[in-house]
């Protein structure tokens, strides 16, 4: 797979991914990696329906990816690979996917996280699972779309005093 970006944004495929991420990447497909959407007949329809009509898009669960990933069916396949969660990429990875880089695009506020920008909370969980990440080398860069500055997720955590040492 020529995994030309790979974005945790908890709404998936939405406005933003559809248009200015898959223009930016030049991509020709869109893995939505996520055991409960896959799961989802409804959600997955939703999913495929946001996807623009020149890039084709699955919903499918991690191991799937693992597989798929392992078997060289995509190889050569320019793809972004979308997930919900931080922990859904590590377990990924640590599964043998490789992975340079991930986008941090949203990840929605809800009881127990903390807010480190404007369209990213995390809780502790979050944190411990982009600290695993950032030690495998992966970098971790905060952007909503292309145009934007990157942003370093872990100096981000590292101000807010999230990490618990």
């Amino acid at each position: 797979m020529d995994i030309r970006l790979t974005r945790i944004d908890d709404r998936l495929i939405h406005g933003q991914v559809a248009t200015a991420w898959s223009k930016a990447t030049g991509i020709e497909r869109i893995l939505v990696v996520s055991d409960e959407a896959a799961h989802d007949e409804l959600r997955k329809f939703l999913l495929k329906q946001a996807t623009p009509p020149s890039i084709k898009s699955h919903v499918i669960t991690k191991q799937k990816l693992i597989d798929i990933d392992q078997s060289g069916l995509f190889d050569g396949t320019k793809i972004m690979l979308l997930f919900a969660s931080p922990q859904d990429v590590l377990e990924v990875v640590l599964a043998g996917v490789h992975l340079k880089s991930v986008n941090i695009g949203g990840m929605r506020f809800s009881e127990g996280k903390k807010m480190v920008t404007n369209f990213i909370s995390l809780d502790n969980e979050d944190v411990q699972a982009f600290v695993k990440l950032a030690n495998l080398g992966i970098e971790l860069e905060v952007r909503q779309v292309p145009a934007d500055r990157k942003t370093d997720l872990m100096q981000l955590i590292k101000k807010e005093k999230l990490l618990h040492e």
